[in-house]
Protein backbone atom coordinates (compact mmCIF):
# COMPACT_ATOMS: atom_id res chain seq x y z
CA UNK A 1 0.00 0.00 0.00
CA UNK A 2 1.02 3.58 -0.28
CA UNK A 3 2.12 5.39 3.06
CA UNK A 4 3.71 8.76 3.88
CA UNK A 5 6.81 8.43 5.84
CA UNK A 6 9.03 10.48 7.75
CA UNK A 7 13.20 9.74 7.63
CA UNK A 8 13.14 12.12 11.48
CA UNK A 9 15.41 14.73 9.76
CA UNK A 10 12.53 16.66 8.53
CA UNK A 11 11.64 14.83 4.84
CA UNK A 12 8.50 13.29 4.17
CA UNK A 13 8.50 10.53 1.25
CA UNK A 14 5.55 8.76 -0.29
CA UNK A 15 6.22 5.00 -0.33
CA UNK A 16 4.99 1.44 -0.60
CA UNK A 17 4.60 0.08 2.80
CA UNK A 18 2.87 -3.96 3.86
CA UNK A 19 -0.10 -3.31 4.61
CA UNK A 20 -0.65 -3.47 8.26
CA UNK A 21 -1.84 -6.79 10.16
CA UNK A 22 -3.27 -7.37 13.45
CA UNK A 23 -0.77 -7.69 15.73
CA UNK A 24 -3.08 -7.78 19.24
CA UNK A 25 -6.70 -9.56 20.23
CA UNK A 26 -7.91 -5.51 20.69
CA UNK A 27 -6.51 -4.14 17.16
CA UNK A 28 -8.67 -3.37 13.96
CA UNK A 29 -7.50 -2.52 10.70
CA UNK A 30 -9.31 0.54 9.03
CA UNK A 31 -9.44 1.61 5.45
CA UNK A 32 -8.44 5.00 5.47
CA UNK A 33 -11.50 6.87 3.62
CA UNK A 34 -10.66 10.81 4.62
CA UNK A 35 -7.73 11.79 6.53
CA UNK A 36 -6.05 15.30 7.22
CA UNK A 37 -2.48 16.88 7.72
CA UNK A 38 -1.91 18.67 11.42
CA UNK A 39 0.59 21.09 12.90
CA UNK A 40 1.41 17.73 14.95
CA UNK A 41 2.56 16.12 11.69
CA UNK A 42 4.75 19.40 10.97
CA UNK A 43 6.25 19.51 14.79
CA UNK A 44 7.23 16.09 14.16
CA UNK A 45 8.93 17.03 10.81
CA UNK A 46 10.63 19.53 12.62
CA UNK A 47 12.37 17.78 15.33
CA UNK A 48 9.86 19.23 18.15
CA UNK A 49 8.50 15.57 19.27
CA UNK A 50 11.49 14.16 21.01
CA UNK A 51 9.76 10.71 21.17
CA UNK A 52 8.74 10.31 17.57
CA UNK A 53 9.76 7.51 15.82
CA UNK A 54 11.82 8.23 12.57
CA UNK A 55 10.21 5.90 9.79
CA UNK A 56 7.07 6.20 10.75
CA UNK A 57 4.02 6.53 8.89
CA UNK A 58 2.54 10.00 9.98
CA UNK A 59 -0.83 10.96 10.68
CA UNK A 60 -3.20 10.51 13.50
CA UNK A 61 -6.33 12.39 11.85
CA UNK A 62 -8.81 10.25 10.54
CA UNK A 63 -12.00 8.28 9.59
CA UNK A 64 -12.20 5.42 7.79
CA UNK A 65 -14.25 1.81 7.27
CA UNK A 66 -12.83 -1.53 9.72
CA UNK A 67 -12.11 -3.70 7.51
CA UNK A 68 -10.57 -6.40 10.06
CA UNK A 69 -11.40 -6.64 14.05
CA UNK A 70 -9.17 -8.31 16.60
CA UNK A 71 -11.32 -11.60 18.48
CA UNK A 72 -11.25 -8.76 21.70
CA UNK A 73 -12.95 -6.43 19.97
CA UNK A 74 -16.92 -5.96 20.95
CA UNK A 75 -18.24 -2.96 19.92
CA UNK A 76 -17.09 -3.13 16.05
CA UNK A 77 -17.62 -5.15 13.20
CA UNK A 78 -16.15 -5.12 9.86
CA UNK A 79 -17.95 -2.36 7.94
CA UNK A 80 -18.80 -0.26 10.04
CA UNK A 81 -17.61 3.61 9.40
CA UNK A 82 -16.00 4.82 12.40
CA UNK A 83 -13.97 8.28 13.57
CA UNK A 84 -10.93 7.36 14.98
CA UNK A 85 -9.72 9.49 18.41
CA UNK A 86 -6.17 10.82 18.00
CA UNK A 87 -5.22 8.88 21.53
CA UNK A 88 -4.56 5.02 22.40
CA UNK A 89 -5.77 3.94 25.51
CA UNK A 90 -6.38 1.09 27.48
CA UNK A 91 -9.62 1.89 29.57
CA UNK A 92 -8.32 0.34 32.44
CA UNK A 93 -5.12 2.00 33.95
CA UNK A 94 -5.03 4.57 36.46
CA UNK A 95 -5.35 7.82 34.34
CA UNK A 96 -7.79 6.18 32.22
CA UNK A 97 -10.65 5.21 34.56
CA UNK A 98 -10.18 8.66 35.51
CA UNK A 99 -10.74 10.16 32.05
CA UNK A 100 -7.15 11.45 31.55
CA UNK A 101 -7.01 9.30 28.29
CA UNK A 102 -3.56 11.25 27.38
CA UNK A 103 -1.64 9.58 29.61
CA UNK A 104 -2.36 5.96 29.63
CA UNK A 105 -0.04 3.90 30.67
CA UNK A 106 -0.23 1.31 27.75
CA UNK A 107 -0.89 4.27 25.65
CA UNK A 108 -1.14 8.27 24.52
CA UNK A 109 -0.32 9.64 21.57
CA UNK A 110 0.69 6.43 19.32
CA UNK A 111 -0.32 6.95 15.84
CA UNK A 112 1.84 8.68 13.60
CA UNK A 113 4.61 9.32 16.82
CA UNK A 114 5.65 6.21 17.89
CA UNK A 115 3.31 3.55 15.49
CA UNK A 116 2.43 3.96 11.87
CA UNK A 117 -0.70 6.78 11.14
CA UNK A 118 -3.34 7.05 8.95
CA UNK A 119 -1.92 8.88 6.13
CA UNK A 120 -2.04 5.66 3.90
CA UNK A 121 -4.05 3.53 2.46
CA UNK A 122 -4.60 1.32 5.66
CA UNK A 123 -3.62 1.50 9.09
CA UNK A 124 -3.86 -0.71 12.33
CA UNK A 125 -5.88 1.05 15.16
CA UNK A 126 -4.74 -0.60 18.89
CA UNK A 127 -7.28 -0.40 21.39
CA UNK A 128 -10.00 -0.32 19.00
CA UNK A 129 -13.02 -0.32 21.21
CA UNK A 130 -11.61 3.08 22.65
CA UNK A 131 -10.26 4.27 19.88
CA UNK A 132 -13.47 4.35 17.49
CA UNK A 133 -16.75 6.36 16.94
CA UNK A 134 -19.31 5.39 15.52
CA UNK A 135 -20.28 7.21 12.48
CA UNK A 136 -23.90 7.43 12.15
CA UNK A 137 -26.07 7.77 9.08
CA UNK A 138 -26.61 11.19 7.74
CA UNK A 139 -23.24 12.13 9.21
CA UNK A 140 -20.79 12.14 5.69
CA UNK A 141 -16.72 11.25 6.44
CA UNK A 142 -16.03 15.00 6.35
CA UNK A 143 -18.62 16.13 8.41
CA UNK A 144 -16.65 13.27 10.93
CA UNK A 145 -13.32 13.83 10.01
CA UNK A 146 -11.94 16.21 12.71
CA UNK A 147 -13.74 14.68 15.23
CA UNK A 148 -10.94 12.89 16.78
CA UNK A 149 -8.16 15.96 16.68
CA UNK A 150 -8.70 19.43 16.61
CA UNK A 151 -12.64 19.01 17.46
CA UNK A 152 -11.63 16.75 20.37
CA UNK A 153 -8.97 19.40 21.63
CA UNK A 154 -12.10 22.28 21.23
CA UNK A 155 -14.73 20.72 23.21
CA UNK A 156 -11.85 19.66 25.90
CA UNK A 157 -10.11 23.08 26.10
CA UNK A 158 -13.48 24.47 26.39
CA UNK A 159 -14.54 22.17 29.12
CA UNK A 160 -11.45 23.08 30.90
CA UNK A 161 -11.76 26.55 30.70
CA UNK A 162 -15.01 26.31 33.16
CA UNK A 163 -16.98 28.93 31.35
CA UNK A 164 -20.00 30.61 32.72
CA UNK A 165 -22.84 31.89 30.71
CA UNK A 166 -22.45 35.46 30.11
CA UNK A 167 -18.75 35.04 30.65
CA UNK A 168 -16.25 36.62 28.75
CA UNK A 169 -14.22 34.10 27.18
CA UNK A 170 -10.53 34.75 24.87
CA UNK A 171 -8.80 32.30 22.64
CA UNK A 172 -5.68 33.02 21.07
CA UNK A 173 -5.34 31.57 17.62
CA UNK A 174 -8.09 31.34 15.19
CA UNK A 175 -6.31 28.46 13.68
CA UNK A 176 -7.95 25.14 13.06
CA UNK A 177 -7.55 24.24 16.68
CA UNK A 178 -8.47 28.07 17.88
CA UNK A 179 -11.88 27.93 15.51
CA UNK A 180 -12.71 24.53 17.30
CA UNK A 181 -12.36 25.89 20.24
CA UNK A 182 -14.41 28.80 19.60
CA UNK A 183 -17.31 26.77 18.18
CA UNK A 184 -17.38 24.63 21.77
CA UNK A 185 -16.91 27.95 23.58
CA UNK A 186 -19.91 29.07 21.95
CA UNK A 187 -22.04 26.21 23.54
CA UNK A 188 -21.85 27.04 26.82
CA UNK A 189 -23.70 30.54 26.42
CA UNK A 190 -20.87 33.14 26.93
CA UNK A 191 -21.45 36.65 26.67
CA UNK A 192 -18.37 37.38 24.58
CA UNK A 193 -16.08 35.55 22.33
CA UNK A 194 -12.48 37.21 21.77
CA UNK A 195 -10.78 36.28 19.03
CA UNK A 196 -6.80 37.21 18.77
CA UNK A 197 -4.68 36.14 15.49
CA UNK A 198 -1.91 37.83 13.67
CA UNK A 199 -3.71 36.81 10.07
CA UNK A 200 -6.60 38.91 9.83
CA UNK A 201 -8.31 36.43 7.00
CA UNK A 202 -8.72 33.87 10.04
CA UNK A 203 -10.49 36.84 12.06
CA UNK A 204 -12.54 37.59 9.21
CA UNK A 205 -13.86 33.92 9.07
CA UNK A 206 -14.41 33.45 12.96
CA UNK A 207 -16.47 36.56 12.81
CA UNK A 208 -17.97 35.72 9.66
CA UNK A 209 -19.25 32.42 11.05
CA UNK A 210 -20.60 33.74 14.47
CA UNK A 211 -17.59 32.63 16.44
CA UNK A 212 -16.38 35.13 17.57
CA UNK A 213 -17.77 39.04 18.97
CA UNK A 214 -14.50 40.78 19.10
CA UNK A 215 -11.18 40.67 16.94
CA UNK A 216 -7.82 41.31 18.50
CA UNK A 217 -4.73 41.41 15.62
CA UNK A 218 -2.01 41.56 18.39
CA UNK A 219 0.52 41.99 15.04
CA UNK A 220 2.92 45.09 15.38
CA UNK A 221 1.33 46.33 18.78
CA UNK A 222 3.44 45.37 22.09
CA UNK A 223 1.60 43.08 25.11
CA UNK A 224 0.48 46.02 27.08
CA UNK A 225 -1.57 47.41 23.66
CA UNK A 226 -3.32 44.41 23.69
CA UNK A 227 -3.88 43.71 27.51
CA UNK A 228 -5.38 46.99 27.19
CA UNK A 229 -7.44 45.71 24.17
CA UNK A 230 -8.68 42.74 25.93
CA UNK A 231 -9.57 44.92 29.27
CA UNK A 232 -11.35 47.31 27.34
CA UNK A 233 -14.08 44.62 25.72
CA UNK A 234 -14.44 42.75 29.23
CA UNK A 235 -15.36 46.12 31.58
CA UNK A 236 -11.70 46.52 32.22
CA UNK A 237 -11.12 43.35 34.35
CA UNK A 238 -9.77 40.85 32.13
CA UNK A 239 -11.18 37.51 30.38
CA UNK A 240 -12.86 35.26 32.40
CA UNK A 241 -10.97 32.22 30.88
CA UNK A 242 -8.30 32.24 28.44
CA UNK A 243 -7.58 29.39 25.92
CA UNK A 244 -4.15 29.76 24.17
CA UNK A 245 -4.23 27.48 20.97
CA UNK A 246 -1.82 29.17 19.12
CA UNK A 247 1.96 28.05 20.61
CA UNK A 248 3.48 31.23 19.48
CA UNK A 249 6.81 33.09 20.65
CA UNK A 250 4.63 35.81 23.20
CA UNK A 251 1.29 33.50 23.15
CA UNK A 252 2.14 31.62 26.53
CA UNK A 253 2.83 35.58 28.41
CA UNK A 254 -0.15 37.05 26.23
CA UNK A 255 -2.26 34.14 27.67
CA UNK A 256 -1.84 34.92 31.49
CA UNK A 257 -1.95 38.99 30.63
CA UNK A 258 -5.02 39.27 29.23
CA UNK A 259 -6.73 37.16 31.77
CA UNK A 260 -8.72 38.35 35.33
CA UNK A 261 -7.64 37.79 38.24
CA UNK A 262 -8.70 34.48 39.17
CA UNK A 263 -9.00 33.30 35.61
CA UNK A 264 -8.58 29.78 34.26
CA UNK A 265 -6.09 29.88 31.69
CA UNK A 266 -5.89 26.77 29.24
CA UNK A 267 -2.85 26.23 27.25
CA UNK A 268 -4.00 23.56 24.69
CA UNK A 269 -1.30 25.30 21.71
CA UNK A 270 1.75 22.41 21.30
CA UNK A 271 4.92 24.67 22.12
CA UNK A 272 8.37 24.32 20.46
CA UNK A 273 10.35 26.09 23.02
CA UNK A 274 10.13 25.74 26.68
CA UNK A 275 8.11 29.28 27.80
CA UNK A 276 8.95 31.31 31.31
CA UNK A 277 6.54 31.26 34.00
CA UNK A 278 7.31 34.54 35.49
CA UNK A 279 6.42 33.63 38.77
CA UNK A 280 6.63 37.64 40.41
CA UNK A 281 4.89 39.24 37.46
CA UNK A 282 1.68 37.15 38.01
CA UNK A 283 1.97 36.69 41.45
CA UNK A 284 -1.64 37.72 43.15
CA UNK A 285 -3.52 37.05 39.77
CA UNK A 286 -4.13 33.85 41.59
CA UNK A 287 -4.80 32.20 38.03
CA UNK A 288 -5.47 28.47 37.66
CA UNK A 289 -3.29 27.00 34.86
CA UNK A 290 -4.49 24.13 33.04
CA UNK A 291 -2.42 22.59 30.27
CA UNK A 292 -1.34 19.22 28.77
CA UNK A 293 -2.52 16.76 25.67
CA UNK A 294 -6.11 15.98 25.01
CA UNK A 295 -7.85 13.65 26.21
CA UNK A 296 -9.64 12.70 23.48
CA UNK A 297 -12.54 10.14 25.02
CA UNK A 298 -16.16 10.44 25.12
CA UNK A 299 -17.16 11.96 22.07
CA UNK A 300 -20.37 9.93 21.35
CA UNK A 301 -22.16 13.08 22.48
CA UNK A 302 -19.65 15.38 20.38
CA UNK A 303 -20.77 13.65 17.54
CA UNK A 304 -24.10 14.10 18.37
CA UNK A 305 -23.71 17.42 18.27
CA UNK A 306 -22.17 17.18 14.36
CA UNK A 307 -25.35 15.00 13.27
CA UNK A 308 -27.90 17.50 15.16
CA UNK A 309 -25.84 20.59 13.13
CA UNK A 310 -25.14 22.27 16.07
CA UNK A 311 -21.02 21.71 15.21
CA UNK A 312 -20.20 22.12 11.67
CA UNK A 313 -16.54 21.87 10.81
CA UNK A 314 -16.81 22.28 6.84
CA UNK A 315 -15.32 26.12 7.02
CA UNK A 316 -12.04 24.40 8.08
CA UNK A 317 -11.78 22.53 4.41
CA UNK A 318 -9.90 24.57 2.09
CA UNK A 319 -8.75 22.09 -0.42
CA UNK A 320 -8.90 18.22 -1.34
CA UNK A 321 -5.95 16.06 -2.45
CA UNK A 322 -5.57 12.56 -3.33
CA UNK A 323 -3.23 10.52 -1.45
CA UNK A 324 -1.24 10.40 -4.65
CA UNK A 325 -0.39 14.40 -3.97
CA UNK A 326 -0.13 14.59 -0.51
CA UNK A 327 3.34 16.10 -0.94
CA UNK A 328 2.07 19.09 -2.70
CA UNK A 329 -1.24 18.87 0.24
CA UNK A 330 1.77 19.93 3.26
CA UNK A 331 3.47 22.13 1.03
CA UNK A 332 0.23 24.60 1.32
CA UNK A 333 -0.83 23.16 4.22
CA UNK A 334 2.96 24.61 5.77
CA UNK A 335 2.61 27.51 3.85
CA UNK A 336 -1.16 28.09 4.89
CA UNK A 337 -1.50 28.99 0.55
CA UNK A 338 -4.27 31.02 -0.25
CA UNK A 339 -5.42 30.67 3.50
CA UNK A 340 -4.82 26.99 3.66
CA UNK A 341 -6.44 26.26 7.18
CA UNK A 342 -6.95 22.37 6.86
CA UNK A 343 -6.52 19.60 4.13
CA UNK A 344 -8.83 16.93 3.47
CA UNK A 345 -6.81 13.26 1.82
CA UNK A 346 -8.94 11.10 -0.37
CA UNK A 347 -8.08 7.60 -0.74
CA UNK A 348 -5.22 6.42 -3.14
CA UNK A 349 -6.26 7.08 -7.31
CA UNK A 350 -5.71 4.50 -9.76
CA UNK A 351 -4.19 6.54 -12.70
CA UNK A 352 -3.17 5.52 -16.23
Amino acid sequence: MKALVHDGCGNIALLDRPRPRLLEPTDAIVRVTRSTICTSDLHIMRGAVPRAKPDTVLGHEFVGVVEEAGPGVRSFSPGDRVAVNCETFCGECFFCRRGWVNNCECGGWLLGCTIDGCQAECVRVPYADNAFTRIPDGVSDEDALFLGDILATGWWGARLAQIEPGSAVAVIGAGPVGLTTMMCARLAGPGCIIALDVDESRLRRAAEHGLADVLINPAEKNLDAVESLVRSATGSRGADAVIEAAGGDDTFEMAWRIARPNAVVVLSAMYERDQALPLPSMYGKNLTFKTGGVDACGLDGVMGLIAAGKLDTSLLISRRYPLNDILDAYRAFEAREDGCLKVVITPWEARG
